[in-house]
């Protein structure tokens, strides 16, 4: 009987050089009676440990002779005290433990992670997404604007107990079934996304048509009287920066939302997260030709205002502080991309434009704020009038 030993195993199996041929890694046993026998006070142990100079080599893989031994440290011959018991000593369950083919606990993590990539898999509704968050799928379930699948609850114990059953309730209200499934689980159905034990599998949110519905419309001159604001977005790409827009939108009373058809962000599952749930709320439109809607609200009787990061960027329309523009009529507000700003073709039909004043002499590169935060600020800035004049 033939058997071939991995590197290092020799010195494992305390057989002298000699009896290794060539090579110590070569090293071939012709049968079980040319083994050196065990000497005095050696005991049988598992595999060779880390610095032994050889791969791991499972005890059952040797003949009886030929299974590893090491001498007990303080002992010369005497009978070796009792061991604790060592991982490789456990018997081998396929995809749970080492055994053949696997080294250690490398072997191991690969065969529990190829386990649970088998257990993550979640068939999905075609044409669905996976909302996350809590408040994402909370409004989601509330408003009823998608068309809702299923919900997915992390399994979870203490203070969490009662935000589950709610979403239990909300989603019993709705008809809509309701999945229990661990951490790991829930990871891998949103793709890493900050879910707090709540998923939602919906359909998506589809940006409005500005031709569908043109209300609230300003035909006669009592309307121009009212005090509307619309935000515009111009080509705003980042979803966590069109998530923040929202947000602020809905928060300081920003009557419609528009955003550019081409280069822009959808209304994605991140979108919603990072607008706290305002994206399942407010209606969103969208318009494939920015520079004639603006053409047409102007010939309503709109103001349309631009927005600039340095106002000696702008020529041939005035440049005031946001905290001097005074609201008298329905007026746009237009934000450009986070990195070119407004396209110059927008910047020619703004009546005016709006600046944040610094408080400080701003270093180069850093003079400018992040379009959302601006956003913020200008939102903030005009608003604040329509409260003061409601008082």
């Amino acid at each position: 009987m033939e058997q071939v030993l991995k590197p290092g195993a020799w010195r494992a199996a305390a057989l002298p050089l000699a009896s290794c041929g060539r090579w110590p890694w070569g090293l071939r046993y012709r049968s079980a009676g040319e083994q050196r026998p065990l000497a005095a006070g050696r005991r049988e142990e598992g595999p060779p440990r880390a610095g032994d100079g050889g791969a791991q080599l499972l005890p059952s893989a040797l003949p009886q002779a030929s299974r590893a031994v090491t001498r007990s440290p303080g002992s010369r011959g005497g009978q070796a005290p009792q061991r604790q018991p060592r991982p490789w000593d456990r018997p081998y369950e396929r995809g749970a433990g080492a055994g053949p083919g696997s080294s250690g606990e490398g072997g191991s993590a690969k065969a529990r992670k190829s386990l649970g990539q088998k257990l993550l898999f979640i068939e999905r509704t075609k044409g669905s997404e996976i909302l996350f968050g809590v408040a994402p799928c909370s409004m989601a379930l509330s408003q009823s604007r998608r068309d809702l699948f299923r919900l997915f609850l992390k399994e979870s114990s203490g203070s969490r107990q009662l935000i589950m059953s709610e979403f239990v309730l909300q989603a019993m209200a709705q008809g809509v079934p309701v999945h229990h499934i661990t951490k790991r689980e829930m990871n891998a159905l949103c793709k890493g996304g900050v879910h707090q034990g709540v998923c939602l599998e919906a359909s998506p949110l589809r940006f409005k048509s500005l031709e569908e519905d043109e209300n609230p419309g300003l035909e006669d001159k009592e309307n121009l009287k009212q005090q509307l604001i619309w935000l515009v977005l111009e080509q705003i790409q980042d979803p966590m920066n069109m998530g923040a827009l929202l947000r602020s939108a809905y928060f300081l009373g920003v009557d419609r939302v528009v955003t550019s058809q081409r280069n822009s962000c959808p209304l994605t599952p991140t979108v919603s997260k990072a607008s706290s749930g305002a994206m399942e709320v407010l209606d969103v439109y969208s318009t494939d030709d920015i520079q004639s809607f603006l053409k047409a609200k102007t010939a309503e009787g709109w103001e349309v205002v631009g927005t600039v990061a340095k106002p000696e960027d702008v020529e041939n329309v005035p440049v005031i502080s946001c905290l001097e523009f005074r609201w008298s009529r329905p007026v746009i507000i237009v934000i450009g991309n986070e990195g070119s700003g407004l396209s110059l073709e927008t910047q020619l039909l703004c009546h005016r434009m709006l600046s944040i004043p610094p408080g400080r002499v701003l270093h180069p590169g850093i003079e400018s704020l992040n379009v959302s935060v601006a956003t913020g600020i200008f939102l903030h800035s005009i608003c604040s009038q329509k409260l003061r004049h409601s008082d």
